[in-house]
């Protein structure tokens, strides 16, 4: 017997004073069917009990942009560079199976959102599952961040980009500021942070034309685990010598 993934709404409305609607539910449990089927297939997660898919893709999935989409989560440092509108451009880089962007493509379906993954067939369970769903704002590129960010179709053509990072935060931030056009934002989704972690991201902030706006600490609502997020402001164009080439950043980080 599948089981259900739970709709904790209570959850919702506690931490972003927000309920997903009767659809919204039901294409988030549309979404964990799909991945625990096509885990059958291909790895695409270890996480696949219901709570904790709810808490660590689905919840932890919109942490970084509730401030942005949900009026009550407003935060004062964003809402000033007039980030607030209805038809973002969004950017994921290192999409995987399409964790943050398809939870945030079903709460939101007036953004624009592109996957990026350099794996094939993690690009094409993401498309096909946001088929399966019905959503039409979303569009999946295999590519390399490196290569992607040199090219002028989608180099500073974005309003937001967004990486769940698991790497050095520099390199991270040598990956997706290049996206971003001047005026937007980057958010960086990590777990633990301390101050020695701003200090290092400092350098690299300033050779990528971005500062650090703001940095939000929350726990999660199931499992009461850390989480940051960091919003990067860019203020200017990222030099041209930005992203450097493939495996360079991750080896000679800023």
């Amino acid at each position: 017997m599948d089981q259900r993934l739970p709709a904790l709404l209570d959850m919702w409305q506690k931490t972003f004073h927000w309920q997903p609607s009767e659809q919204q539910v039901a294409q988030f449990d549309q979404l964990y069917q799909a991945i625990v089927k096509g885990n059958k297939q291909q790895n695409l997660t270890r996480i696949t009990e219901p709570q904790e898919f709810w808490e660590k893709h689905l919840w932890d999935s919109l942490l970084g942009v509730a401030p942005l989409l949900f009026p009550e989560m407003l935060i004062a440092e964003l809402t000033e560079n007039a980030l607030v509108q209805k038809n973002l451009k969004l950017i994921d880089i290192g999409t995987g199976a399409g964790f943050p962007s398809l939870p945030i493509a079903i709460a939101n379906p007036e953004w624009s959102i592109t996957m990026v993954d350099s794996t094939k067939k993690k690009i094409n369970f993401a498309l096909k599952t946001s088929n399966q769903l019905q959503l039409q704002n979303i569009r999946g590129l295999v590519a390399r961040a490196e290569d992607l960010g040199k090219q002028k179709i989608y180099r500073e053509q974005y309003d937001l980009a967004l990486i769940r990072a698991v790497g050095q935060p520099s390199v991270c931030a040598e990956y997706i500021l290049p996206f971003v056009k001047v005026g937007g934002f980057a958010i960086l989704y990590r777990g633990h942070w301390q101050d020695s972690d701003t200090t290092d991201l400092a350098t690299a902030l300033e050779l990528l034309g971005s500062s650090l706006q703001h940095i939000q600490q929350t726990k999660t609502p199931l499992s009461d685990s850390v989480r940051h997020c960091l919003y990067l402001y860019k203020h200017s164009a990222t030099s041209k010598q930005f992203p450097r080439s493939v495996g360079v950043p991750n080896q000679h980080p800023l």
